[in-house]
């Protein structure tokens, strides 16, 4: 679990990067987020919520999609009041947390669902290292940018270890864990993905990029059954 919980810290430094190197446009950023959401909601409708239903009864599943809608509102509370670059990258740093434990209780729950999830946080943490480097609006040295992005996305494997417990607890308990992960990415890719993406104005193939991650990841799904 632990190698595939550093692959979202390798695609952050890359996008990181690529920032650096290239600042990418505001369309090509777009295209990013929407390909990003895409991929996550095929995680989200082809594995871990029918993974979700199958591992109990439905109070559980229920219990924890409501805890995660709270805590996803409480957060959202916090990144409106949150200021400057210092409150954009705490917000980030909570959101990774939280990836992380998702990403653990997905190895907990299977290989497959691990792996799945692997690729769409790494998709996910190279338009997130697009964002942080918006943040800083220039005079910011390039070692500045690359080490935000790096020690936001160093919050995946610490919330994957947070997620050992977790994953030894009762059926019920995890299977509540199991949804708060789900709504989690939802949220994610809801709220702050596609809402990011739409404040430029729309190209066909940028709005194309969401298909495209949906698809290519339900594709990658049926290889690995």
């Amino acid at each position: 679990m632990w190698s595939y919980a550093l692959i979202p810290v390798g695609a952050s430094l890359l996008g990181g990067l690529f920032v650096v190197l290239w600042k990418p446009s505001k369309q090509v950023t777009s295209a990013a987020q929407h390909l990003a959401a895409g991929v996550i909601f095929a995680a989200a409708a082809s594995e871990l919520l029918p993974d979700a239903i199958r591992r109990g009864t439905i109070w559980p599943v229920a219990i924890g999609a409501a805890i995660g809608v709270a805590v996803m509102l409480m957060l959202r509370v916090a990144e409106q009041r949150a200021k400057g670059p210092v409150g954009l990258i705490g917000a980030a740093a909570v959101d990774a947390l939280l990836d992380g434990i998702v990403l653990g209780l997905g190895f907990a729950a299977g290989q497959k669902q691990g792996m799945l999830l692997a690729i769409a946080l790494s998709i996910e943490f190279l338009s997130l290292a697009v964002g942080i480097a918006a943040a800083f609006r220039g005079g910011v040295r390039k070692w500045v940018l690359l080490a935000a992005t790096f020690g936001v996305s160093c919050m995946v494997p610490a919330g994957s270890l947070l997620a050992l417990p977790i994953s030894h607890s009762p059926n019920a308990l995890r299977t509540a864990a199991f949804s708060f992960g789900l709504v989690a990415l939802l949220y994610l890719a809801v709220e702050e993905l596609l809402v990011e993406a739409h404040e430029v104005e729309d190209r066909l193939w940028t709005t194309a990029m969401f298909f495209v991650g949906f698809i290519g990841l339900i594709i990658l799904t049926e290889r690995l059954s």
